[in-house]
């Protein structure tokens, strides 16, 4: 008896530490600065002009070397080249011979898998024109993206198989450091408090009036040097990423490239919906320079911004009008990183479940500082997010929570988009 007093006593000990400081108190948070923090890695291979010159010092001893196509000429002598550590994964070799004696010699290869419509570690994020290959031949059914939508189907979807498994994992990741890599220019010169997020509703029709304010808020954040970031998906998202393709021109061109696609309004009719998009994007091309320097190697930034899609919603049509495309398999990953870099705020359209998760998904990040400051929540359409989904009266109290103080003041209900631009241009 006296041993379970003891134990009820500590208990009531921790209840009251509990109850006085709150969990967080006792659990530690955020996670500490090096598990969040962006590494880079010096010692990856993702280029064959960087390869180029590893090789011509003899040694790749410890290197990782990434998708590389070692079959095309010039095709690399590795015969003589130290091994010793080195990882090769998912890069294509002239024959097996070639694989099994980088492996004789101390090197571990992980080969490219055989039969799949996709890299298993590809170098670089996808773009739109990669996306929809095929498209002129085969309709939408026979673009990449499609043929891809058709493969995870049939191996089992969201539960593939374990070969199929591993194939997506090794993707995914491969998505992941193209990620890295393609922001990385652009948060040197620019910081995390540049990246916006845009959120809404993926049923909203072309030409609409909220299509339109979200290809206006696009519009204008990409001309004040935010990179947007959506979901990759039709709707409100396609609608961002089009404002910020549009940037560079005038604001007449943005209502006109509308006009040209609210002919295909609805995402599920695939082909029209998609050949409206590929003929904006011929249309749009060659953009005129914008007045401001941005800095080097962020064109994508500022022609499209950046797209976060999934194949779990292959169903829906490709975004293409967003500058750079970090597709992924695992919707739980692409939802988390969408989040993880909306540093500089995000901006919540009208939507429904989808979207309530992903108010909620990111208030938790802010609430525990997961991945550092956060900026402004804004929600467009104040009757929307006060009455029909009061998410607001949620939001508030939380936030007036959070372990680093009360930042409630961070979440902002407009009607008005450029109001939602100023919020969100306030600072950096």
């Amino acid at each position: 008896m006296a041993s379970v007093t003891g134990l009820l006593s500590v208990r009531a000990g921790l209840v009251r530490r509990v109850a006085g400081r709150g969990q967080d108190g006792v659990v530690p948070t955020p996670p500490p600065a090096d598990v969040i923090a962006p590494h880079t890695h010096p010692d990856e291979i993702e280029t064959r002009a960087a390869f180029d010159r590893r090789l011509a010092s003899g040694s790749l001893a410890g290197l990782t070397v990434q998708g590389l196509r070692l079959d095309l000429d010039p095709v690399p002598d590795l015969t003589a080249t130290d091994v010793a550590g080195t990882l090769f994964v998912g890069c294509r070799f002239a024959n097996r011979e070639v694989g099994a004696d980088l492996v004789r010699r101390g090197a571990n290869v992980v080969p490219p898998f055989s039969g799949l419509p996709y890299p298993t570690q590809p170098s670089h994020l996808y773009t739109p024109e990669e996306l929809s290959t095929g498209f002129a031949e085969g309709g939408f059914a026979g673009m990449y993206d499609t043929r891809v939508y058709t493969h995870f189907r049939e191996h089992g979807g969201a539960l593939p198989d374990v070969r199929e498994a591993l194939g997506q994992r090794l993707h995914d990741h491969g998505v992941d450091n193209a990620l890295a890599d393609a922001t990385r220019a652009w948060l040197a010169t620019h910081g995390p408090q540049s990246v916006v997020g845009v959120m809404g509703g993926h049923a909203v029709p072309r030409g609409s009036v909220p299509y339109r304010m979200a290809a206006v808020l696009g519009w204008e954040l990409a001309r004040a040097d935010r990179l947007v970031v959506t979901g990759g998906g039709p709707g409100v998202m396609e609608a961002a990423n089009l404002g910020a393709f549009l940037a560079a021109w005038p604001a007449d061109e943005l209502n006109a490239a509308i006009d040209l696609l609210a002919a295909a309004p609805d995402f599920t009719d695939h082909d029209r919906y998609t050949a409206a998009a590929l003929a904006v994007r011929e249309r749009y091309a060659t953009p005129p320079t914008l007045p401001q320097q941005r800095g080097p190697g962020v064109d994508w930034a500022r022609t499209g911004g950046l797209a976060v899609p999934t194949w779990l919603y292959g169903h829906e049509p490709a975004n293409l009008f967003a500058g750079k495309i970090a597709k992924y398999f695992s919707n739980a990953i692409r939802e988390d990183t969408i989040l993880r870099l909306a540093r500089g705020g995000i901006v919540f359209a009208p939507g429904r479940a989808g979207t309530v998760q992903e108010v909620f998904q990111a208030a938790t990040k802010t609430y525990y500082g997961t991945d550092g400051a956060s900026g402004a929540y804004v929600f467009l359409d104040r009757a929307y997010w006060t009455r029909e989904l009061p998410v607001e009266s949620l939001l508030r109290p939380l936030f007036a929570a959070s372990p680093f103080g009360d930042l409630s003041a961070t979440v902002h209900l407009t009607d008005d988009v450029r109001e939602a631009v100023r919020v969100l241009t306030a600072t950096t």
